[in-house]
Order: structure tokens, then sequence, then C-alpha cells
């Protein structure tokens, strides 16, 4: 996987002087965007780490923006008492509608923000650190050529005895994963092409279509390369990230979703490729690894149109 080799970094690569450099340089703002709905118990404190230390004590970051979805608790005030400005996603530009949904949020937010670089961060994480905004910019600021970042880790899952796993990513490895590697191969080096972590140019986001659910990560990965090539695609390592899971319910309306974005992007190649491999990762002395195991996509006729033409080969008596 050539492209894997060469668009991955670590967090670790990016260090926070080196990037207030080239962001000085560049003249570029950067805007933290945090879509939330009911998330009271971590978007605080998501805001306060970030502002701490990517405003405060350095000033990479020029503003926090978390649109809020329709949350039913205290999220918007939380948000803002830790100190970052809050939008309600339905109530900016009411004459355009508004639909409940991750998509609908951060489409919004390209109407309130200011920033030429968009670094997005989930509301839920609770195993984490301002290195992921760090990571993510990083391939941005050191590479004009580069249009969008996704992040990739170790997802860490609380089981209810209190373990940890690397398990996780349900979605990804049961659909986003098998989608890419069948019909999207030279995506498949592409670690969690569903992060939430991820960062683009605003000028990239602004011209794409943007699905009002979840599927904004897929189809923001795919219409990328679509349109501006692989090269235009990097991806850093953040380690680790522990967040809450969804239920089986809800991940099945994200998988649907994800497979009506694949729909409506399917190349028509007129069939399944042949040989056709599924490429996933696994973790090996704390770095991802690919891991391509052959998919089984060979069909048998009915039987009966090919029994009358065998030679006899066993005693059916």
């Amino acid at each position: 996987m050539r492209w894997f080799r060469e668009r991955t970094s670590r967090w670790q690569d990016w260090p926070p002087g080196w990037l207030l450099d080239r962001k000085r340089s560049t003249g570029a703002r950067i805007s933290v965007v945090i879509p939330a709905r009911n998330e009271e118990a971590t978007v605080g404190n998501i805001v306060t780490e970030l502002r701490q230390a990517l405003m405060l004590a350095a000033p990479l970051v020029d503003e926090i923006v978390v649109m809020n979805s329709d949350s039913g608790d205290r999220t918007a005030a939380v948000a803002a008492e830790a100190g970052a400005t809050v939008y309600s996603a339905r109530e900016v530009a009411p004459s355009l509608g508004a639909h409940p949904g991750k998509g609908e949020a951060l489409w919004k937010s390209l109407l309130v923000t200011k920033g030429e670089l968009l670094v997005f961060v989930d509301a839920d994480l609770t195993g984490w650190g301002p290195y992921f905004v760090t990571g993510l910019l990083g391939p941005l600021l050191a590479d004009d050529d580069v249009m969008l970042v996704k992040g990739f880790y170790r997802r860490v899952r609380t089981d209810i005895g209190g373990s940890t796993s690397a398990e996780g990513g349900r979605v990804t490895e049961l659909v986003a994963r098998p989608l890419l590697s069948l019909w999207w191969p030279e995506l498949a080096g592409v670690v969690q092409p569903l992060a939430g972590e991820w960062a683009t140019r605003r000028s990239l986001l602004e011209s794409l279509s943007l699905p009002v659910g979840y599927g904004i990560e897929l189809s923001t990965l795919l219409d990328t390369a679509a349109g501006y090539g692989l090269g235009s695609i990097a991806q850093v390592d953040l380690d680790s990230r522990a967040h809450k899971h969804q239920s089986n319910h809800d991940l099945a309306l994200m998988a649907a979703e994800l497979l009506v974005v694949a729909e409506r992007r399917k190349p028509a190649t007129g069939g399944l490729p042949a040989g056709s491999t599924l490429d996933q990762f696994v973790r090996q002395h704390g770095a991802a690894r690919p891991l391509s195991r052959p998919i089984p996509v060979h069909e048998r006729p009915p039987i009966r149109s090919v029994r009358d033409n065998l030679e006899p080969t066993v005693d059916m008596a």
C-alpha cells in the first residue's frame, strides 16, 4: 500500500511550535467545530482543554464552535460556559430549513465559522487530547495539495465489567471497510474511514454535497478522492480514542445511511471486481499494520443446470 506509507503520519510528527510558525507564515485561520447532541457530560471538558492548550497557551486555534443539534439537556449551556461559541444548528439560516443529523450540523457550521482550515471533533470523547487537533492540522499546514485529513486510532471500548479492549468501530469493520475494499480499493488504506475526528480545507467542503446524517464522513472521503485524487488525502495516527458507544439499533441506521451514500457514488463497473480482497488493519507494536484477506465472490450455477452433463462419480445406490 504505497499511499498508506506515504500519506500516513503520527500526531507526534507535528509539534505545536512548528504548526504555529506555519500558521503565522500562511495567515490561515483555524476553526474547531464540535457537533453535539445531548453531550453535557463530556462537551465542557473537550472545550476547556482545547481552549486552554490551543487558544490561551498557544494561539493556534482562532475559534471553537459547538453546533448544538436539538439537545434536550444542558449541552449548549455547558459548552458556552466552557468558552465555546455555541449555535443551534436548527436556528442557523432558518430559511434553508432544518434536518436532524451530524451532517446537517457540519453543513450549517460553514455558515458561521471563519477558518480556512476546519477541524472536526466529536463531542462524546473521554479518552483523547488536544493533540487530536494538532495532529490533524499537520498535513494541511505542511502541504497545500492536501485537502482532507482523516484521523485513526485504537478504539477503546469499556465493557460492562469495566475492562477495555481495542475492539470497536463495528460499522467501519462490517460496512464501510467491505464497501471500500469492493468498490473503491484505492481507498482501502484509510484506517478509519468513518472517524469523527478529521480536518479539511473550507474550499473543499464548501464545494461538496453533504449528507445530513452519519454518511458525511464516507461521502467526503469518496468525493475528495474522486475530485482531487488520492494525493489530496492524508491520515494521522492519533493513538487511542475512547467514547460512548451506540446501540445496535442506532448503528443499523448508520449502516443504512452509509449504504445510501455508497449506492449514489458506486462506480458503474458492471459487476464485482475479480480477485477482491478485504483490507483490514491490526495493531502491532503500537502501529497500524495492513492485513488483506481474499473475499469469496464466485457463485455456483443452479445444480440442475449442470447435473445432466456430469459423468457419474458417486455410487448413488
